[in-house]
């Protein structure tokens, strides 16, 4: 882009952009990681706690919106923004003390270098953040203009954000603190796994039964051993086993339901 066709700086303004659904024990801490964006946009699905309250005495303007899929939700509001440069998070990330900076000099440089911006996102797992194996860089795309790209395809689960141009990548985290507990580790594994496992059906992927057997060992020994998931630690070897058992579970379901079977208890 040549400098006549940059925007001005001026106009370079920010929006934050979080989908909530009952997080009043964590969006707090993501909101005033937001605090340095020119305005924070919540959308929330219809929370039964104090998510909403807390948004709005934080600054935030909150809308509702039935949840229908987490690209939706989070395409809905980046169409919400009031501004073009939109920055997106869940409500259980955070943005580093770094990663502000780096995305505050971006900024007063008017995004004139990209189309969008990648980062590393750091996971916290049951006291410890994971810096090797399959989680960690984990780089994903989160900060763009919304003029060239968003939150696009027809995947609801695994969702990713791209752009039309060039994306560079930031230093800093995203702050990443995923799970409360084990219990609920497992049963968001398992509501993503039947979730990915649909998707994968209704385009026409099918299971077999050396993809059950190997895909999940691959997925293992990719991440603990080929990638030094072991350096973490027994976080690091719980790490790898919950996710080969996502790969196993996801399978499964994939095969029953090109056999005709429920994946869930009609009713539930």
């Amino acid at each position: 882009m040549n400098a006549s066709a940059r925007p001005p700086i001026s106009a370079c303004r920010l929006s934050a952009c979080v989908i909530a659904f009952n997080e009043e024990d964590r969006i707090g801490d993501c909101l005033a990681s937001l605090a340095f964006c020119d305005e924070i946009v919540v959308v929330d699905s219809g929370s039964t706690d104090r998510t909403r309250e807390i948004c709005e005495q934080a600054g935030a303007r909150v809308l509702q919106r039935a949840f229908d899929g987490f690209r939706s939700q989070k395409q809905f509001a980046i169409d919400q923004a009031t501004h073009d440069w939109v920055l997106c998070l869940d409500a259980d990330e955070r943005i580093s003390d770094a990663l502000r900076a780096a995305i505050q000099d971006a900024q007063s440089r008017g995004f004139a270098d990209a189309a969008g911006y990648r980062f590393a996102r750091l996971s916290e797992y049951f006291g410890k953040f994971l810096r090797h194996g399959n989680a960690y860089p984990d780089r994903v795309l989160r900060l763009f203009d919304r003029r060239r790209g968003g939150w696009r395809g027809k995947r609801e689960i695994h969702e990713t954000a791209s752009v039309d141009g060039d994306v560079r990548t930031l230093p800093g985290d995203l702050i990443h603190h995923p799970y409360r507990s084990f219990e609920q580790l497992l049963h968001k594994t398992e509501r993503y796994a039947r979730m990915m496992a649909e998707h994968e059906f209704a385009r026409g992927k099918r299971a077999s039964l050396a993809k059950l057997i190997l895909s999940p060992a691959w997925r293992f020994w990719r991440g603990y051993v080929f990638r030094g998931g072991f350096l973490d630690g027994w976080h690091g070897l719980v790490y790898a086993y919950v996710r080969a058992n996502y790969v196993r579970q996801k399978t499964i379901m994939l095969w029953l339901l090109q056999h005709g079977r429920p994946l869930q208890t009609p009713g539930d």
